[in-house]
Parts: structure tokens; sequence; C-alpha cells
């Protein structure tokens, strides 16, 4: 599975960084973190809003740091 975080690298991607691991690392699934930060990159995802996360490269969460629990149910 691959976890995407798209952001510029601010405090709120960071976190939403953080709680991604949080909640697959608790699931036990095998995961890639990749942080995508260039804009043109997130535009291409439809992203206007950021933090976002994407898993295998379709959006799941856009614009809030959500919370580990948030981010499993989306993971599930």
């Amino acid at each position: 599975m691959k976890i995407q975080i798209l952001g510029t690298g601010c405090g709120k991607c960071k976190q939403l960084t953080e709680n991604a691991e949080t909640a697959a690392r608790e699931m036990g699934i095998a995961y890639q973190l990749e942080k995508i930060t260039d804009i043109a990159e997130i535009v291409k995802f439809g992203v206007m809003t950021t933090p976002a996360l994407a898993v295998d490269g379709k959006v799941k969460l856009v614009g809030k740091v959500a919370t580990p629990a948030e981010i499993q149910a989306v993971l599930r």
C-alpha cells in the first residue's frame, strides 16, 4: 500500500505524516510512505487545499489533519 502525503511541508503536513505512519503501524499493514511537496504534482491530484492524504494514488482526505483513527478508517 502506498500512502501519499500531499503538502508543502508545513506543520500540518508533518503532523498528518506522523498520524498516517502511526495508523499504518498500529494496523500492522505493509506500506510505503511518499511525501509529495511539488505544487504542480499536488494540483495533478486535483487537490487545492493541503494537507491531503492519498492511498495508492487516490485522494482520500483533503484540507485537514486526520487523527490516526480517522486514517485507519480510510485504510480499511
